[in-house]
């Protein structure tokens, strides 16, 4: 899998909605539909349909 990204300040808005905590997820992959989450410390996987 490939290493996570910060998110920016609108990638940060639609986790904030999604209920998760920015500083806690990393972007794997940004499509226009869904973006993919790596969680920071735990290394699980979670999909955000935008």
């Amino acid at each position: 899998m490939k290493n996570g990204k910060r998110p920016t300040r609108n990638q940060k808005k639609k986790v904030i909605e999604a209920g998760l905590n920015p500083g806690n997820w990393l972007v794997v992959k940004n499509q226009s539909d869904q973006m993919i989450l790596v969680h920071r410390e735990t290394g699980t996987t979670k999909t955000i349909f935008v």
